[in-house]
Protein backbone atom coordinates (compact mmCIF):
# COMPACT_ATOMS: atom_id res chain seq x y z
CA UNK A 1 0.00 0.00 0.00
CA UNK A 2 1.30 3.45 -0.91
CA UNK A 3 0.64 6.84 0.56
CA UNK A 4 -2.33 8.43 -1.22
CA UNK A 5 -1.41 11.02 -3.85
CA UNK A 6 -4.00 13.78 -3.60
CA UNK A 7 -3.06 15.04 -7.05
CA UNK A 8 -4.72 11.92 -8.47
CA UNK A 9 -8.00 12.75 -6.78
CA UNK A 10 -9.73 15.71 -8.47
CA UNK A 11 -12.11 16.34 -5.59
CA UNK A 12 -9.26 16.36 -3.05
CA UNK A 13 -7.27 18.82 -5.14
CA UNK A 14 -10.32 21.04 -5.66
CA UNK A 15 -11.12 21.00 -1.95
CA UNK A 16 -7.60 22.06 -1.05
CA UNK A 17 -7.79 25.15 -3.26
CA UNK A 18 -11.44 26.07 -2.78
CA UNK A 19 -12.54 29.14 -0.79
CA UNK A 20 -13.97 28.56 2.68
CA UNK A 21 -15.72 31.90 3.20
CA UNK A 22 -17.97 33.69 0.71
CA UNK A 23 -19.13 37.19 1.65
CA UNK A 24 -22.19 38.82 0.07
CA UNK A 25 -22.17 42.55 -0.65
CA UNK A 26 -25.20 44.34 -2.17
CA UNK A 27 -24.76 45.17 -5.83
CA UNK A 28 -26.38 48.57 -5.36
CA UNK A 29 -23.83 49.62 -2.72
CA UNK A 30 -20.60 50.13 -4.72
CA UNK A 31 -19.10 52.08 -1.84
CA UNK A 32 -18.99 48.78 0.06
CA UNK A 33 -17.23 46.75 -2.64
CA UNK A 34 -13.73 47.78 -1.63
CA UNK A 35 -14.39 47.12 2.04
CA UNK A 36 -15.75 43.67 1.23
CA UNK A 37 -12.70 42.83 -0.89
CA UNK A 38 -10.44 43.93 1.98
CA UNK A 39 -12.43 42.04 4.64
CA UNK A 40 -10.42 38.83 4.53
CA UNK A 41 -13.16 36.82 2.82
CA UNK A 42 -11.84 34.12 0.51
CA UNK A 43 -14.36 35.22 -2.11
CA UNK A 44 -16.68 38.21 -2.32
CA UNK A 45 -20.07 37.78 -4.01
CA UNK A 46 -21.50 40.99 -5.42
CA UNK A 47 -25.23 40.39 -5.22
CA UNK A 48 -27.69 41.46 -7.91
CA UNK A 49 -30.49 39.23 -6.66
CA UNK A 50 -31.95 39.24 -3.13
CA UNK A 51 -30.01 42.28 -1.92
CA UNK A 52 -31.28 44.55 -4.70
CA UNK A 53 -34.87 45.78 -5.04
CA UNK A 54 -36.48 45.46 -8.49
CA UNK A 55 -36.38 49.20 -9.05
CA UNK A 56 -32.63 49.25 -8.43
CA UNK A 57 -31.57 46.33 -10.64
CA UNK A 58 -30.53 48.42 -13.64
CA UNK A 59 -28.49 50.89 -11.60
CA UNK A 60 -26.85 48.06 -9.65
CA UNK A 61 -25.86 46.27 -12.85
CA UNK A 62 -24.25 49.47 -14.11
CA UNK A 63 -22.46 50.01 -10.79
CA UNK A 64 -21.05 46.50 -10.87
CA UNK A 65 -19.89 46.89 -14.45
CA UNK A 66 -18.05 50.09 -13.54
CA UNK A 67 -16.51 48.71 -10.37
CA UNK A 68 -15.20 45.34 -11.59
CA UNK A 69 -11.43 45.13 -11.35
CA UNK A 70 -9.39 42.21 -12.80
CA UNK A 71 -6.77 42.79 -10.11
CA UNK A 72 -9.38 42.14 -7.40
CA UNK A 73 -11.77 39.59 -8.91
CA UNK A 74 -15.12 38.83 -7.30
CA UNK A 75 -18.04 36.53 -7.92
CA UNK A 76 -21.34 38.00 -9.08
CA UNK A 77 -24.75 36.59 -8.14
CA UNK A 78 -27.04 37.30 -11.06
CA UNK A 79 -30.81 36.94 -11.01
CA UNK A 80 -32.38 33.55 -11.59
CA UNK A 81 -33.10 32.18 -15.05
CA UNK A 82 -36.86 32.54 -14.56
CA UNK A 83 -36.60 36.25 -13.73
CA UNK A 84 -37.08 39.24 -16.03
CA UNK A 85 -33.53 40.41 -15.33
CA UNK A 86 -31.66 37.24 -16.26
CA UNK A 87 -30.98 38.01 -19.90
CA UNK A 88 -29.51 41.42 -19.13
CA UNK A 89 -27.49 40.05 -16.23
CA UNK A 90 -25.82 37.62 -18.62
CA UNK A 91 -23.92 40.58 -20.06
CA UNK A 92 -21.82 40.66 -16.88
CA UNK A 93 -20.76 37.01 -16.92
CA UNK A 94 -17.70 37.26 -19.13
CA UNK A 95 -16.37 40.63 -17.99
CA UNK A 96 -12.82 40.93 -16.64
CA UNK A 97 -12.93 40.86 -12.86
CA UNK A 98 -15.76 38.31 -12.65
CA UNK A 99 -14.13 35.28 -11.02
CA UNK A 100 -17.33 33.22 -10.96
CA UNK A 101 -21.05 33.58 -11.52
CA UNK A 102 -23.44 32.49 -8.79
CA UNK A 103 -26.65 31.17 -10.36
CA UNK A 104 -29.52 31.34 -7.84
CA UNK A 105 -32.37 28.85 -7.88
CA UNK A 106 -30.22 26.53 -9.98
CA UNK A 107 -32.43 23.70 -11.17
CA UNK A 108 -31.35 22.48 -14.60
CA UNK A 109 -28.22 22.08 -16.69
CA UNK A 110 -29.70 24.15 -19.53
CA UNK A 111 -29.53 27.26 -17.35
CA UNK A 112 -25.94 26.45 -16.44
CA UNK A 113 -25.15 26.20 -20.15
CA UNK A 114 -26.66 29.62 -20.81
CA UNK A 115 -24.49 31.21 -18.13
CA UNK A 116 -21.41 29.46 -19.48
CA UNK A 117 -22.32 30.49 -23.00
CA UNK A 118 -22.39 34.11 -21.84
CA UNK A 119 -18.73 33.83 -20.88
CA UNK A 120 -18.72 32.75 -17.24
CA UNK A 121 -15.37 31.23 -16.35
CA UNK A 122 -17.00 29.08 -13.69
CA UNK A 123 -20.46 28.68 -12.20
CA UNK A 124 -21.43 28.33 -8.54
CA UNK A 125 -24.83 26.64 -8.58
CA UNK A 126 -27.00 27.83 -5.69
CA UNK A 127 -29.53 25.09 -4.90
CA UNK A 128 -32.67 26.54 -3.32
CA UNK A 129 -35.59 24.38 -4.41
CA UNK A 130 -36.95 20.85 -4.52
CA UNK A 131 -36.15 20.71 -8.22
CA UNK A 132 -32.60 21.80 -7.55
CA UNK A 133 -32.06 19.05 -4.99
CA UNK A 134 -33.63 16.49 -7.32
CA UNK A 135 -31.18 17.53 -10.04
CA UNK A 136 -28.18 18.12 -7.75
CA UNK A 137 -26.07 15.37 -9.29
CA UNK A 138 -26.65 16.64 -12.81
CA UNK A 139 -25.91 20.20 -11.70
CA UNK A 140 -22.66 19.18 -10.01
CA UNK A 141 -21.54 17.30 -13.12
CA UNK A 142 -22.50 20.09 -15.56
CA UNK A 143 -19.74 21.69 -17.57
CA UNK A 144 -18.30 24.70 -15.82
CA UNK A 145 -19.81 24.10 -12.38
CA UNK A 146 -17.05 24.32 -9.79
CA UNK A 147 -19.21 24.10 -6.70
CA UNK A 148 -22.72 23.69 -5.32
CA UNK A 149 -24.09 26.11 -2.73
CA UNK A 150 -27.04 25.51 -0.42
CA UNK A 151 -29.66 28.23 -0.23
CA UNK A 152 -31.08 26.71 2.92
CA UNK A 153 -33.54 29.49 3.75
CA UNK A 154 -35.25 29.63 0.36
CA UNK A 155 -35.13 25.84 0.19
CA UNK A 156 -37.00 25.53 3.48
CA UNK A 157 -39.65 27.94 2.23
CA UNK A 158 -40.03 26.00 -1.01
CA UNK A 159 -40.66 22.74 0.85
CA UNK A 160 -42.57 24.19 3.78
CA UNK A 161 -39.93 23.01 6.24
CA UNK A 162 -39.79 24.72 9.62
CA UNK A 163 -36.50 24.77 11.49
CA UNK A 164 -32.93 23.93 10.59
CA UNK A 165 -31.76 21.50 13.22
CA UNK A 166 -32.14 18.02 11.70
CA UNK A 167 -34.86 18.94 9.24
CA UNK A 168 -32.37 19.60 6.40
CA UNK A 169 -29.90 16.82 7.15
CA UNK A 170 -30.86 14.60 4.20
CA UNK A 171 -30.62 17.49 1.75
CA UNK A 172 -27.20 18.59 2.98
CA UNK A 173 -25.96 15.03 2.59
CA UNK A 174 -27.28 14.90 -0.97
CA UNK A 175 -25.30 18.00 -1.94
CA UNK A 176 -22.13 16.55 -0.40
CA UNK A 177 -22.68 13.25 -2.22
CA UNK A 178 -23.44 14.96 -5.54
CA UNK A 179 -20.27 17.03 -5.28
CA UNK A 180 -18.12 14.03 -4.48
CA UNK A 181 -19.54 11.98 -7.35
CA UNK A 182 -18.84 14.83 -9.76
CA UNK A 183 -15.30 15.29 -8.47
CA UNK A 184 -15.78 18.96 -7.59
CA UNK A 185 -15.02 20.80 -4.34
CA UNK A 186 -17.32 20.15 -1.36
CA UNK A 187 -20.45 22.32 -1.29
CA UNK A 188 -20.92 25.61 0.55
CA UNK A 189 -23.46 25.81 3.36
CA UNK A 190 -26.12 28.51 3.66
CA UNK A 191 -26.05 31.72 5.66
CA UNK A 192 -26.53 32.23 9.38
CA UNK A 193 -28.84 35.23 9.55
CA UNK A 194 -28.14 36.08 13.21
CA UNK A 195 -25.22 38.47 12.73
CA UNK A 196 -24.50 39.00 16.45
CA UNK A 197 -24.96 35.42 17.67
CA UNK A 198 -21.40 34.12 17.60
CA UNK A 199 -22.26 30.81 19.26
CA UNK A 200 -25.02 30.02 16.77
CA UNK A 201 -22.66 30.82 13.90
CA UNK A 202 -19.99 28.55 15.36
CA UNK A 203 -22.44 25.66 15.82
CA UNK A 204 -23.93 25.99 12.37
CA UNK A 205 -20.52 26.24 10.71
CA UNK A 206 -19.22 23.17 12.55
CA UNK A 207 -22.39 21.28 11.64
CA UNK A 208 -21.76 21.97 7.98
CA UNK A 209 -18.15 20.86 8.34
CA UNK A 210 -19.24 17.58 9.98
CA UNK A 211 -21.61 16.92 7.09
CA UNK A 212 -18.79 17.33 4.59
CA UNK A 213 -19.32 20.92 3.49
CA UNK A 214 -16.22 22.88 2.60
CA UNK A 215 -17.32 26.43 3.27
CA UNK A 216 -20.07 28.82 4.26
CA UNK A 217 -21.93 31.81 2.89
CA UNK A 218 -21.62 34.94 5.03
CA UNK A 219 -23.71 38.11 5.14
CA UNK A 220 -21.44 40.28 7.31
CA UNK A 221 -17.65 40.65 7.63
CA UNK A 222 -17.82 39.96 11.37
CA UNK A 223 -18.81 36.36 10.55
CA UNK A 224 -15.62 35.58 8.64
CA UNK A 225 -13.26 34.92 11.55
CA UNK A 226 -15.58 32.36 13.13
CA UNK A 227 -16.05 30.54 9.82
CA UNK A 228 -12.31 30.36 9.21
CA UNK A 229 -11.69 29.20 12.77
CA UNK A 230 -14.27 26.43 12.46
CA UNK A 231 -12.57 25.03 9.36
CA UNK A 232 -9.05 25.42 10.69
CA UNK A 233 -7.68 22.15 12.09
CA UNK A 234 -6.59 22.28 15.72
CA UNK A 235 -2.93 21.98 16.67
CA UNK A 236 -3.61 18.48 17.98
CA UNK A 237 -5.11 17.46 14.64
CA UNK A 238 -2.15 18.89 12.74
CA UNK A 239 0.37 17.12 14.97
CA UNK A 240 -1.55 13.84 14.60
CA UNK A 241 -1.62 14.21 10.82
CA UNK A 242 2.12 14.87 10.70
CA UNK A 243 2.82 11.76 12.81
CA UNK A 244 0.60 9.66 10.56
CA UNK A 245 2.28 10.75 7.34
CA UNK A 246 5.76 10.52 8.85
CA UNK A 247 5.02 6.95 9.93
CA UNK A 248 3.61 6.13 6.51
CA UNK A 249 6.73 7.40 4.79
CA UNK A 250 8.97 5.29 7.03
CA UNK A 251 7.04 2.15 6.05
CA UNK A 252 6.74 3.01 2.40
CA UNK A 253 3.03 3.63 2.78
CA UNK A 254 2.17 0.26 4.33
CA UNK A 255 -0.35 0.10 7.16
CA UNK A 256 1.22 1.10 10.47
CA UNK A 257 0.15 1.79 14.05
CA UNK A 258 0.17 5.40 15.31
CA UNK A 259 -0.86 6.19 18.88
CA UNK A 260 -1.92 2.57 19.24
CA UNK A 261 -4.34 2.71 16.30
CA UNK A 262 -3.98 1.16 12.87
CA UNK A 263 -3.33 3.63 10.07
CA UNK A 264 -4.21 2.58 6.53
CA UNK A 265 -5.02 4.39 3.29
CA UNK A 266 -8.27 6.12 4.39
CA UNK A 267 -6.59 7.43 7.55
CA UNK A 268 -3.61 8.65 5.53
CA UNK A 269 -5.99 10.48 3.21
CA UNK A 270 -7.66 12.18 6.18
CA UNK A 271 -4.23 13.22 7.49
CA UNK A 272 -3.36 14.73 4.10
CA UNK A 273 -6.58 16.71 4.05
CA UNK A 274 -5.95 18.08 7.54
CA UNK A 275 -2.53 19.36 6.53
CA UNK A 276 -3.91 20.82 3.31
CA UNK A 277 -6.57 22.69 5.27
CA UNK A 278 -4.02 23.90 7.82
CA UNK A 279 -1.76 25.21 5.07
CA UNK A 280 -4.68 26.85 3.28
CA UNK A 281 -6.20 28.65 6.26
CA UNK A 282 -3.31 29.57 8.53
Amino acid sequence: MTVHDSSANPSSTAAAAAPVSYLFVPGNRPERFGKALASGADMVIIDLEDAVAPADKLAARSAIRAALDPEFPAAVRINSADSEWFEQDLSLCGLPGVAAVVLPKAAGVADIARVRGAGAATVLALVESAEGIANARALAAADGVSRLMFGSIDFSVDLGIEGDERELDAFRSELVLASRLAGIAPPVDGVTTAIDDAELLRRETLRGKRFGFGGKLCIHPKQLAAVHAAYLPSNDEVHWAMRVLDAARLTGGDAVAVDGKMVDKPVMLRAERILQAASRLR
